[in-house]
Formats: structure tokens, sequence, C-alpha cells
């Protein structure tokens, strides 16, 4: 049976790949492509919505499809975790439509979390290093958030990281007992590095974005979860398994935040060139 597609955010760089990778698929048709200037009632009659918009307006294109009875893929970060809370509370019980939130669709990237979080029942100091290119509007990006709370969750029997003098405002954001440090350059894409440290030792697992291509894989893999999911799931290693052992996401963490009350029924101005990888 052919899925049909509606693409919210569809003039964006991850917009316009995802559209050439539904008109390349079997199994899939591109049943809407939504811009800044698009009704969200432009999705009825799609079977799976994915978002590619901007934290600001991710929201709205989740509330609406699901109230539709719309399953949806989120592949736009600032989901944060009592937002997710929020949507699995919401949606519970339902059988007719389920989320899909993907920080980063990169195969690398999971893979390089899932390590991160093996290792940091090993290392007590530990701190993350993101870069992406200047246009990205967010920060932490959404995947340094993922691996700080997968570290965070690794650790709860050991308790928070070493994070000395956190309260200095030059080191960095802690999430998750984490400390994370955005930058923000010309002449990147993605890159992520998160660095453990030991008695004489250091360890850095690092994962680097080169080209859009990276994100394709792992984007199919995603579209075939949302096309029968039940409830919130977050992250590419609840789609995939990766055989590391990585901690399981608990039911808290399965679920998005419903940001402040909105009746957005058209989807706000997009930058579609502001749009940027996680």
């Amino acid at each position: 049976m052919t899925t049909r597609v509606a693409i919210v955010g569809v003039t964006g760089t991850m917009g316009r790949l995802i559209s050439e990778l539904v008109d390349q698929s079997e199994g899939y048709r591109l049943h809407a492509g939504l811009d800044s200037r698009s009704p969200l009632s432009d999705m009825l009659g799609a079977d799976v919505v994915v978002d590619v918009t901007l934290p600001g307006v991710s929201q709205s294109v989740v509330d609406f499809a699901v109230d539709n009875g719309i399953r949806v893929l989120v592949g736009t970060s600032g989901w944060s975790q009592a937002r997710i809370t929020t949507l699995e509370r919401r949606i519970r019980g339902r059988e007719d439509t389920g989320v899909v939130i993907v920080p980063n669709f990169s195969i690398g990237s999971v893979v390089a979390t899932a390590v991160s979080a093996m290792l940091a029942r090993l290392f007590d100091s530990i701190e993350i290093v993101e870069t992406h290119q200047a246009a990205k509007v967010d920060s932490p990006s959404g995947t340094a958030v993922r691996t700080a709370e997968l570290i965070g969750l690794a650790r709860t029997e050991l308790g928070p990281v070493s994070a000395p003098h956190n309260d200095q405002r030059a080191r960095g954001q802690q999430v998750s007992s984490v400390p994370v440090h955005s930058l923000r350059l010309d002449g990147v894409l993605a890159r992520q590095d998160v660095i453990f440290g030991g008695a004489g030792e250091t360890v850095t697992i690092s994962h680097n974005t080169l080209s859009a291509n990276a994100y394709k894989r792992g984007i199919l893999l995603a579209l075939d979860a949302t096309r029968t999911a039940v409830g919130v799931t977050v992250g590419l290693d609840q789609v995939v398994d990766l055989g590391l052992g990585t901690p399981p996401t608990p039911p808290a963490a399965i679920v998005a935040v419903a940001a402040e009350p909105n009746d957005f029924d058209s989807i706000p101005e997009i930058d579609a060139d502001s749009e940027v990888f996680e």
C-alpha cells in the first residue's frame, strides 16, 4: 500500500531532501508540500506528516496533525523533555496517531551517541562540544541534548557528572548535568564531540556530517517506523536496534511537550535558508 506523505517545511534544505527521497522510494507518494504560506489544512488526507520547520513552528504542526489522526515524523529540534512528556500524555491510548521525534537522522550520529552513553558509566568527567553552521537558530542542538540525556540516564545510579565551576557562563549549558558547548560557524555542516576525562587519559567520540547524504538512510527508516507509530518515540536509536546495549528511554522521555497554547491555522513565516540540520 502506498503511504501518502505531507512535508511541512518543504522549501528548506531537509524538506527538499525528504521530498526527493519520497519521490524516489517505492511505497511512498508526495501528498502535499507545505511552505510558510500554506494552511495546515493542506496536510489533510496524508497518512504521514513530516515536520522539518523551526522550533517555534513545530508544535503547531504536530498539534494539528494528531488532532486530525495523522501520524507525524518530527525532524525539527527544540522538543524539550517537558514538551515530549506533555505530548505523550495527550495522545496516550490513541491508536489512530503517533509521533516519532528524531533529533538526528544520521546513522553514524546515533551510533556515536549510543557509544557515548555506554562510556558514561566509566568516566565521571564528560563534556559535549557541538558545532553547526552559522544559520542554525537554536542551541544546544537536539542531538547534543539527546546525547546528554542518555548519558544522564546511564549514570542514574552513579549520579551527575563532574562539572567544576559550572556557575561560570563560559562553562556551557548543563543538560542532565553534562556541560554542553555550542559553536556556530561558517564552513561547517554538523559535528559533535563527546569528551571523556579519566585518570591520565581522555577519550573523544566524534561524529562529523560532511553532506546531506548522511541523513538519507535514517530518514527512510524513520518514515517506515512512523507509518505504524503509536504513542511517542524519541530517537532513531528507538527505531533501529544498534545492538550496543543503549539504555532504553524511560516512559517519561518518550513523549513530547506541549508548548504554550496557540491557535495557528497556518504556518508562520519560515526563512527556508535558515533551516539547519541537527
